[in-house]
């Protein structure tokens, strides 16, 4: 599996009601994508009490089962007409260590990513252990409703990713973003 993200940091004073429209008539059309384990559609605002967020972003995550899927999309006609509208993303990708996700994740309100630097000292072996062990942990004592853990060897960073009913318990971690989450689009969840 391979997970992406790609941010559009969006002007202070943008119309955040045109991300939340776009959300609703383009998320379903996803609904089904051959090779998309799920889809979040996540927004932050600016002010927002629960995001804490400091600018407006539209930032989806996505979980493939196989990089093709995410190559099929990249090169298709609907990332094609989100780049017209808002320009061509940084697109970051990590290789999926651990994705789980729990029978109730229909709830899911809100979502946390965190991204760290992996320290060259670090075992990777003890790393991927702990973490996934981590997520795992997450999902079976439902403190998540989707909970991935993957890394980059480029740049040597971990994600930890997280789909919530409720906003998390511990917003102040400065490596912690929060989202707002529009819409899931879950083809490969059973």
């Amino acid at each position: 599996m391979i997970a992406m993200q790609y941010n559009f940091p969006l002007p202070a004073d943008y119309d955040m009601a045109i991300i939340d429209r776009r959300i609703r008539e383009k998320g379903p059309l996803l609904d089904n994508l051959p090779g998309l384990k799920f889809k979040a559609y996540l927004t932050a605002r600016k002010g927002d009490a629960v995001t804490g967020s400091r600018q407006n972003f539209y930032s989806p995550f996505y979980v493939w089962q196989q990089e093709e899927g995410l190559s099929d999309f990249v090169c298709g006609p609907g990332f094609q007409a989100l780049t017209e509208n808002f320009g061509r993303p940084q697109v970051n990708s990590w290789i999926v260590w651990h994705a789980d996700t729990s029978k109730d994740i229909r709830n899911t309100k809100f979502a946390t990513r965190e991204v760290i630097a992996i320290n060259a000292e670090t075992s990777l072996a003890e790393l991927r252990a702990n973490e996934t062990e981590a997520a795992a942990q997450a999902i079976s004592d439902g403190e998540a409703l989707a909970s991935v853990v993957a890394f980059e060897p480029t740049h040597w960073t971990l994600v930890r990713f997280r789909l919530l009913a409720e906003p998390p318990k511990d917003p102040a971690r400065s490596s912690l973003q929060i989202y707002n989450v529009g819409h899931l689009s879950l083809p490969g969840v059973g």
